[in-house]
């Protein structure tokens, strides 16, 4: 007998593959300043007004818990030049953060990636939803920072990096 949702979830594995997106790593610190953070592409705007975006966070992994406590996480949106930082964060390496630059942000103090990111926004929570095996992390954008003289943005999308294209 075939397992339905077995064959659904690689269908639905495969078919989230095949859309490219823009890659993040999403950063929080815990009360004692320790870093911590995941590579993301599961992020999107929400809102104008007031600004708000939302990435989504993994039940499983280590930061949801620190992000949430914590109240504030930072979105630092990848250029070519930080496909390293990406692997980094999505490896088990227990010292992600040495393993790349980073400072913290004049909003919220959370690790800033100056090196790898071609945009950075620092938010707050503003909700949090449980949804299936992740969290839906609503973040109001408390200050953003974009530079137009990075790299081209970081993609991902059938399971390999890309970078996006030149021209128009």
């Amino acid at each position: 007998m075939v397992d339905e949702t077995a064959v659904a979830a690689a269908a639905f594995r495969a078919l989230m593959a095949s859309h490219p997106g823009g890659v993040a790593v999403i950063t929080t610190a815990d009360e004692q300043g320790v870093p911590y953070g995941f590579t993301c592409t599961a992020l999107c705007s929400v809102s104008l007004d007031p600004p708000r975006l939302l990435v989504c966070a993994a039940h499983g992994g280590r930061t949801l818990p620190v992000l949430t406590g914590r109240g504030a996480f930072v979105v630092n949106l990848l250029h070519t030049a930080g496909r390293d930082a990406a692997q980094v964060f999505t490896s088990r390496t227990a010292d992600r953060f040495g393993e790349v630059s980073w400072r913290p942000g004049p909003a919220t103090g959370l690790p800033v990636l100056p090196d790898d990111a071609h945009a950075v926004a620092e938010c707050r929570v503003a909700a949090l939803h449980p949804c299936g095996d992740h969290t839906i992390v609503v973040g109001d954008v408390l200050r953003s920072d974009v530079r137009t003289t990075a790299p081209a943005p970081l993609l991902y999308g059938r399971r390999r990096f890309a970078a996006w294209p030149s021209g128009a």
